[in-house]
């Protein structure tokens, strides 16, 4: 048993991810700016999670960083000197709606798990969840079946997020390489909202021909 901290767990993709973990018995601490608001939503919310300050959250052995894009550089950066030698897994994505399309958007450093590494020098830093639909995943009842595309520089960490992910009831973990491949994993999130938008579906990644 793992415990995991979700920096900005509150909104919907940070709750899904913390059901997940939560289902595979690992204590989850939901993290937020607002500790009081973390923890109503936490009461909500189905298995062993607990809802506190995005510090608080920061101090678990793994830490999922779940904030809207345009602010997560500057909670990790907050919470800095907790994340050093830990394992951070970035599921932000860049992204900005035009009508009734999701768009990328290109980062200076090409991705948001870029960003995140530049300033997390000394956390080992590994990208996944990204194509993940959110009420799907908080639903444990859904039939949800799908693959997590797992980047990272960092080997041994990659690998031990491979094994949580698998851990995880409905989810499959690929690892795809490093984070050179950041950039083009992230943009496509906006390529699977945009296709749910358009069907009014919850579809999600599976890939084929894979035997793992």
């Amino acid at each position: 048993m793992t415990t995991v901290g979700i920096l900005g767990g509150t909104g919907p993709a940070g709750r899904g991810v913390a059901v997940r973990l939560s289902a595979a018995g690992h204590d989850v601490v939901l993290g937020s700016r607002d500790a009081e608001r973390a923890a109503q939503v936490a009461s909500t919310l189905t298995g062993e999670i607990t809802g506190a300050s995005n510090d608080d959250a920061a101090h678990c052995e793994i830490v999922v960083v779940a904030t809207p894009w345009d602010s997560a550089v500057a909670t990790v950066r907050a919470v800095r000197e907790a994340l050093a030698g830990k394992i951070v897994i970035s599921m932000v994505n860049a992204l900005t709606k035009e009508g009734r399309e999701m768009l990328p958007i290109y980062p200076p450093r090409g991705s948001m798990a870029a960003q995140i590494a530049a300033a997390l020098p000394d956390s080992h830093v590994v990208g996944a969840f990204h194509h993940l639909p959110a009420s799907e995943m908080e639903n444990l009842e859904s039939s949800l079946a799908a693959d997590v595309v797992i980047f990272g520089d960092d080997a041994e960490a990659r690998t031990a997020v491979e094994a949580l992910v698998n851990e995880m009831p409905g989810l499959r973990a690929v690892v795809a390489g490093s984070t050179s491949l950041a950039s083009a994993v992230e943009a496509f999130t906006a390529v699977c909202i945009s296709i749910n938008i358009r069907h009014k579906a919850h579809s999600y990644v599976t890939l084929a021909g894979l035997s793992i």
